[in-house]
């Protein structure tokens, strides 16, 4: 597909006749969620699914391909390590030797699972295990994002992951699109003001983006929105948080 140049995209955008853009904000409101895709209903509230979901962001912010990160989800869950308790006491050499390898990473393996460990443990000792615990004590929406930057090899492309699909049922959950969604939004002649970021339809047009932008791009999800840089001592001042899609 060739590109708008620079200057171009808002033509282009307009150019289009109404029904198109009419077409394309339906499907994209009809976009399945990230979470619904990996059999996690957030709509329950329960510190399960918002678990299930915060080990899958976890996976899927790592420099991984994003079909290994699936499969390694696949693979927690197929075990039972379905908490943290569960994952702590699974420990370290079972999360390398076995759930690592049927989820096919052959890089970090170890690494990956010393982080999940230690994050499992930081859950478990500061909120008692529940991520919902962990939002009721965050003041306000950047508070809840700060205490999130402060687990383990946790940067601000995973906490978008893990809140943006939390809009709707967090009251505190408010991340703002990455620049890569509302770039590809103009470039379809979306216009995202036109929704409430609270709304589920919010949630799902921002993953319709997502999947957009990789039809675009022709690449996985986890070599774009999807890749968390590097970040050695967890916390938030890593010398680069820029996420590798928002860099220029």
């Amino acid at each position: 597909m060739v590109r708008c140049q620079p200057g171009m995209e808002s033509r282009s955008a307009s150019s289009r006749p109404p029904e198109h853009a009419r077409t394309v904000r339906h499907e994209l409101e009809q976009s399945p969620l990230y979470s619904e895709e990996l059999g996690i209903d957030l709509a329950q509230g329960t510190d399960g699914a918002c678990f299930r979901w915060f080990l899958a962001s976890l996976l899927f912010g790592a420099r991984i391909p994003e079909t290994t990160a699936k499969n390694t989800y696949l693979a927690f869950i197929r075990h039972g390590l379905t908490t943290p308790a569960k994952i702590v006491a699974a420990g370290w050499d079972f999360l390398v030797s076995t759930i690592m390898r049927e989820g096919g990473y052959v890089r970090y393996d170890e690494s990956k699972s010393a982080k999940i460990l230690r994050d499992c443990e930081t859950l478990i000792n500061s909120y008692g295990g529940s991520l919902n615990r962990l939002h009721e004590c965050a003041h306000d929406a950047r508070d809840l994002e700060e205490k999130l930057l402060a687990f383990y090899g946790v940067g601000p492309v995973t906490v978008n992951i893990f809140l943006r699909e939390l809009r709707p049922f967090w009251a505190k959950a408010a991340p703002d699109p990455l620049p890569a969604v509302e770039r590809i939004a103009k470039e379809l002649g979306v216009n995202l003001t036109r929704y409430d970021r609270k709304s589920l339809v919010f949630a799902r047009v921002e993953a319709g983006l997502i999947r957009q932008r990789h039809g675009l791009k022709r690449i996985a999800p986890s070599q774009a929105l999807s890749q968390e840089p590097s970040k050695p001592h967890g916390g938030r001042h890593a010398k680069d948080l820029t996420p590798p899609v928002e860099r220029k």
